[in-house]
């Protein structure tokens, strides 16, 4: 028996019962404001917002949502951030020591996001939390000795003429991992700081028999192609001939169902599945208890949320937040709806608008899902698809050709009769009849939205789908420099990203 597993695993699960909150939410979430403000109330941003009036007023919840306005990341980033890359005290305390790049849409500047020392320790301290909660899951103590495997970006960051450091949040996270981690982590800094993806996935190839690892942790799409190359490289039927006791994959970034099955291909049997909600801004949610992969709200980690419904209430048809939107706290909330997430962290970010859609699931348990983006939501001649739609629509189209899509991506074009037409691109192993899945998806979007289903009656005129190898899809976004680590591939494209893809089909080379 491993001795230092059942200690470890008997620990977590003394720290995980002493732990709990008594606190409402709403008395969780007061008091995670009350402490970004005290901290802030001298910062520039605090001071033009009267933090230190809003710290003395009744209701400082309220007093807050009516002295700041919801940001979106250019007037945040024009009005505030890029002045905190040159000066201290702007929005946050000192200057950040590193900017987060997000990965961002294909064919678009990276943003820049502060992430301060404060916000690392928020994210850590999430990740102790959903630690924590393994205690809830049956997982043999000698897993609790073994080795993580964490996918990242490329640990090499950048300095910036500014002085901060700059590299994709993961890269960040890799660079500040806590010294008494680094015995289980995986691949360590050496192979993660190598910066081009082939290089490193290559080097860890090599590197994976001198290791034990027992969980991984990145992006579905990114782990299916390492694990791949690893199982080419040593020539193995599946991944667990290399690391038998591989046994927990915490995934994010993306819905993980549409990768389950091709992943399920590369192991010789099922992992304990963990979602994490781990973005730029922050890490807001993790997988709590077995049986599902909803996550739980991280609500006493240092991060004030709001709720924006994604509807009427808050957007206009074309899918931009409106003026004066109805604005929601965590206790305002109801379950089955889409909420846009506005967040204000210790990292300087206030009232901003992330572009993700969060739908609750479970109130008592601050449980939710991912539903989609407030950007990834195609209204072109009224069809009101979500991402949470396509997702659904995506899953019906592999259950009925008998294949895995992992990848896909539609677009709003005019044909050359001027008419609108919706251009899908599916990543499939092997041949299909594309007229044939196109009219299945389509069928399958009018069935789930109603919306949809009238402007195919009117402006929506067409539905094309080209299905496409993985490789192909991977090296466009290589050629785009967005290939590997938290990069992911937009569910939605403009009409010339979408056209650029398809020459690069044709051609293998940028159209």
């Amino acid at each position: 028996m491993a001795i230092l597993g059942s200690i470890v695993k008997s620990a977590i699960a003394i720290k995980h019962s002493l732990s709990s909150n008594s606190e409402s939410p709403a008395a969780q979430q007061r008091e995670q404001l009350l402490k970004l403000l005290q901290t802030a109330r001298s910062t520039a941003f605090g001071l033009y917002h009267g933090f230190s009036q809003i710290l003395e007023a009744e209701d400082p919840v309220s007093a807050y949502q009516q002295a700041v306005p919801v940001f979106e990341y250019d007037q945040m980033n024009q009005m505030w951030w890029q002045q905190q890359q040159k000066l201290p005290d702007i929005t946050w305390p000192g200057k950040p020591d590193y900017f987060a790049l997000s990965s961002g849409t294909t064919g678009k500047e990276s943003k820049r996001i502060p992430v301060t020392t404060a916000m690392l320790d928020s994210i850590r301290a999430v990740g102790v939390a959903q630690a924590e909660r393994l205690a809830q899951f049956d997982l043999p103590p000698e897993l609790f000795e073994k080795e993580i495997l964490m996918l990242s970006s490329s640990a090499q960051l950048q300095r910036h003429t500014n002085g901060h450091l700059e590299g994709e949040i993961s890269g960040i996270n890799t660079n500040n991992i806590p010294g008494w981690f680094s015995g289980f982590y995986r691949p360590g800094l050496e192979i993660a700081q190598i910066d081009t993806w082939d290089d490193r996935v290559r080097a860890i190839a090599e590197a994976a028999p001198d290791w034990d690892v027992g969980a991984l942790a990145g992006i579905p799409s990114w782990i299916q192609l390492m694990l791949q190359e690893i199982i080419d490289y040593h020539n193995l039927k599946n991944i667990h001939e290399i690391w038998p006791s591989l046994s927990i994959y915490a995934t994010g970034g993306v819905a993980f169902e549409p990768y389950r099955k091709s992943l399920e291909r590369l192991l010789a049997r099922p992992l304990v599945y963990l979602d994490t909600y781990l973005a730029s801004e922050g890490f807001f949610a993790y997988n709590a208890r077995p049986g599902t992969m909803d996550m739980r709200l991280a609500a006493e980690q240092g991060i004030f949320y709001e709720f924006i419904p994604f509807d009427e209430r808050g957007f206009d048809a074309t899918g931009n937040i409106l003026e004066q939107p109805e604005v929601l706290t965590l206790h305002e909330v109801e379950t089955g709806v889409d909420y846009a997430l506005l967040v204000s962290t210790p990292a300087g970010l206030y009232r901003y608008m992330i572009g993700d859609t969060v739908k609750f699931t479970d109130l008592d348990r601050l449980e939710l899902r991912i539903s989609g983006r407030t950007k990834y939501f195609l209204n072109v001649v009224g069809s009101q698809l979500s991402e949470e739609k396509m997702n659904a629509a995506i899953g019906e189209l592999s259950e009925s050709i008998a294949h895995p899509i992992n990848e896909y991506a539609v677009a709003a074009m005019k044909s050359e009769t001027g008419d609108f037409i919706h251009q899908w691109v599916v990543t499939i192993p092997g041949t299909v009849d594309e007229l044939e899945a196109a009219d299945i998806l389509d069928q399958s979007l009018q069935e789930r939205n109603k919306n949809y289903a009238v402007a195919r009656t009117k402006g929506l005129k067409a539905v094309k789908l080209t299905a496409l190898p993985e490789k192909t899809v991977y090296s466009w976004l290589e050629q785009r420099k967005k290939k590997g680590g938290q990069v992911k591939m937009p569910r939605v494209l403009k009409a010339e990203q979408m056209t650029d893809l398809l020459a690069f089909s044709s051609t293998g080379a940028k159209g």
